[in-house]
């Protein structure tokens, strides 16, 4: 006969910890964000982070962890009033992934997973506003925030996470996001920076971030974070935990040196900026195969991650894109890499769950053939498409009706007044001098610039690094 559900304590004390450190990671994603930004444009890029607390939070307890984390419905979604903002589920009882075999489940309660979901759901979202920054209206990015993660998040995650079509039918790994999140968020980010169209002056001006020690600031805080988002997602306290845990600091701390060695053969002056997102970009590849890789594979994942995303962010200047912050090419790319990695490097042999739980197969170098690979593939090609398709859909839809983007006197001027009617620094002239604190700061100047407010058409001009400060 079953014993009665019992919380486990130090499942649910890690996971508690884990939740409060994820949801760190946006404060210091606002953080990196904005120091990546021109400084006229800092606190509206903090914004989009704050404001994807607020609205995502009570859009996820309200109704999103019921279509993520629902009984399975048909593949695509869980049901919605499963879990549903007006039930309260406060009994014995209700515990995660409770059975009538095993009614303690996990030993964690409903409310403490759900919570710690709700912040991958809120960071997730955040990771797209770097690819808009400086030219889209406030109310526009909420619209587009609120009608992305009901259409795209929520159900994305119920493929991968909650018994939908990824993981049960197509049976591709992903241990904390690396589809669900990161390939999601980058092909959205990409989608809605096309709508968009490019910032004023870009790429003939020096668009460099203003302030460098806030990029390192908000880098060391997703870094620590990080360890939440990757060890948390095994849920229970075990060996499991800890390899992950061990490999998201190899790989991330391999990323770092991947990305200055790029940077080091191309100009020969490796740099904070370039280090920073080299950080970024290995806890972004090691987050879908932190709990099922041995630790010399994130190693390797790590040094290729920061070399390839390293290279890959000057893709924007050739294609023409204007991703403001490289969404597209530590995030996106990054994704991919750390998907894909698993279809070579995945093995049972340390952690049994790959075959036993998801029903997938070691990877092409553990003797699992290309099977695994392919998985991986098909999964990331599905959630590319239709996060890019939606979010498309829902910034077109919206900047032909509200309008998604400032005008040009807005944008030249600094959207954060325009915008928020609060500036990030105090810019007035000390001496009665006009022009040389707003010129440092990258504002635009009575008379300079564009100010039309319809989108720039493409400029003939070589493109100007903005991974260095002026």
């Amino acid at each position: 006969m079953p014993e009665a559900p019992t919380i486990d304590g130090a499942n649910t004390t890690w996971l508690l910890v884990s939740t409060a450190l994820v949801l760190l990671m946006t404060p210091g994603l606002a953080l990196f964000y904005g120091g990546l930004n021109r400084a006229k444009g800092v606190l509206n890029m903090m914004m989009m982070s704050f404001s994807a607390i607020g609205l995502i939070s009570i859009l996820w307890w309200f109704y999103g962890f019921s279509v993520a984390f629902g009984t399975d419905v048909n593949g695509f979604w869980g049901d919605p009033s499963a879990y549903l903002g007006t039930k309260t589920f406060l009994a014995e009882t209700d515990l995660w992934g409770a059975t009538a075999e095993n009614p303690s489940g996990i030993g964690v309660p409903l409310y403490v997973f759900m919570a710690f979901q709700m912040v991958f759901a809120v960071i997730t979202v955040a990771l797209i506003s770097g690819a808009i920054a400086d030219r889209a209206k406030f109310a526009g990015w909420l619209l587009f925030a609120f009608g992305w993660a009901t259409l795209v998040y929520f159900p994305v995650a119920h493929w991968v996470w909650g018994g939908g079509i990824i993981g049960a039918d197509i049976h591709a790994l992903d241990f904390a996001g690396g589809t669900a999140v990161h390939i999601n968020a980058g092909a959205a980010a990409l989608a809605v920076a096309l709508v968009l169209g490019k910032r004023l002056g870009w790429p003939r001006e020096g668009m460099k971030p203003h302030n460098i020690p806030l990029v390192a600031l908000g880098a060391g805080l997703l870094w620590f974070g990080w360890f939440g988002f990757n060890a948390g997602s095994e849920l229970t306290v075990d060996s499991v935990a800890g390899l992950a845990f061990i490999n998201t600091q190899l790989a991330t701390a391999a990323a770092v040196l991947g990305w200055i060695a790029v940077e080091w053969v191309k100009t020969r002056k490796p740099t904070m900026v370039g280090a920073s997102s080299g950080a970024v970009a290995g806890l972004v590849a090691i987050t879908p195969a932190c709990g099922f890789i041995a630790p010399w594979a994130a190693v390797l994942l790590g040094i290729v991650a920061g070399a390839v995303c390293a290279l890959a962010v000057s893709l924007k200047y050739k294609l023409g894109y204007d991703d403001s912050l490289d969404v597209v090419g530590v995030h996106f790319v990054g994704g991919w890499i750390g998907s894909l990695w698993l279809g070579l490097f995945a093995t049972n042999s340390v952690n049994a769950a790959i075959s036993d739980v998801v029903g997938a197969s070691d990877g092409l170098f553990y003797g699992g053939g290309a099977t695994q690979l392919g998985r991986q593939a098909l999964a990331g090609l599905i959630v590319t498409v239709w996060s890019f398709g939606i979010a498309w859909v829902l910034a077109f839809v919206i900047d032909k009706t509200i309008g998604f983007r400032v005008k040009g006197e807005a944008e030249v001027e600094g959207i954060d007044i325009a915008e928020h009617a609060e500036s990030s620094y105090d810019l007035s002239p000390a001496g009665g001098g006009t022009g040389s604190a707003f010129a440092m700061a990258g504002i635009g100047t009575p008379g300079g610039g564009t100010t039309s407010g319809a989108k720039p058409e493409a400029e003939s001009a070589e493109p100007v690094s903005e991974k260095v400060a002026g």
